[in-house]
């Protein structure tokens, strides 16, 4: 794909906010309005399904085309030799990670906020199964009953009786950004592990001078994406931080989602200019 789909509003320093799901940004005005008092919000659709491409067919997808659609967007809005702060939530989280492995120059400070690399934890390799089973449920009974058996993996418990349904026609899929994120994302992108440091390395390993920060909800229901954002910020040897809400904090609690961003950036900020390295 060689069109970029992503809107801008407010003023100040660039954030780059990656969605989740299948890179649709609905439900997010709320948090990129209120975050827009601070910052020039740029919101990138990759598959540009918020831009008139809905319904249009879909392949299955990749981390790492996507992480280069970002990368060609900030080059778009960024001056040469600045960077930005980022977001990136659920699927844009694995975005942002894979981003920051081999773009970091472009970026200030990045949060990953329940990105779903499941295979970095002790457990992974169960985890993964998992995600594939809730793919073959979609595809054999359809996004309600796939999207239960997702919210009992999502909380490590047992899924409940089967939900009726069926598998949804073509077109059915490709006007569902939730059914197009069970059929050609979860998969994928639950399958990637952003590269890993070496054990000698230790922590507090930086990819350049940008900062990370892994982030995870403070709802119990979440608990698997809890464990992979911690068990990530170990072995990154990244910072991590809590935020309101749950997976889809952002929809859920958007301006106290806004606010703590905010929080953490500009502590982020606040450090980097206390820092014996920064510039006068």
């Amino acid at each position: 794909m060689t069109d970029l789909y992503y809107d801008v509003q407010g003023t100040g320093p660039v954030l780059l906010v990656l969605p989740g799901g299948a890179g649709h940004p609905m439900g997010l005005e709320a948090m990129t309005a209120r975050l827009a008092r601070h910052f020039t919000v740029v919101t990138y659709d990759p598959l540009g399904l918020a831009h008139g491409r809905l319904g249009q067919p879909v392949a299955d997808q990749r981390v790492q085309d996507w992480a280069d659609g970002a990368r060609r967007v900030l080059d778009a809005v960024l001056p040469e030799g600045e960077s930005a702060y980022a977001l990136g939530t659920s699927a844009g989280g694995v975005v942002a990670l894979d981003l920051l492995a081999r773009h970091a120059e472009r970026l200030r400070h990045v949060v990953a906020h329940e990105p779903p690399c499941v295979g970095v934890l002790p457990d992974g390799a169960r985890q993964r199964t998992g995600m594939r089973e809730v793919h073959s449920v979609y595809r054999a009974a359809g996004p309600q009953a796939a999207g239960a058996r997702l919210a009992a993996l999502l909380a490590e418990r047992e899924p409940g009786p089967a939900t009726e349904g069926g598998p949804l026609s073509r077109q059915e899929e490709l006007s569902s950004p939730m059914a197009l994120f069970l059929a050609h994302v979860l998969v994928p992108f639950t399958e990637y592990v952003p590269p890993l440091p070496a054990p000698e390395a230790g922590a507090g390993t930086r990819e350049g001078s940008a900062v990370l920060t892994l982030a995870a909800g403070d709802d119990p229901h979440s608990r698997l994406l809890h464990r992979t954002a911690t068990c990530l910020a170990q072995r990154l040897g990244a910072d991590f931080a809590r935020f309101p809400g749950g997976h889809i904090g952002a929809v859920e609690r958007p301006e106290a989602f806004a606010d703590r961003l905010a929080e953490v950036f500009g502590r982020s900020a606040a450090d980097q200019d206390k820092s014996p390295t920064a510039s006068a």
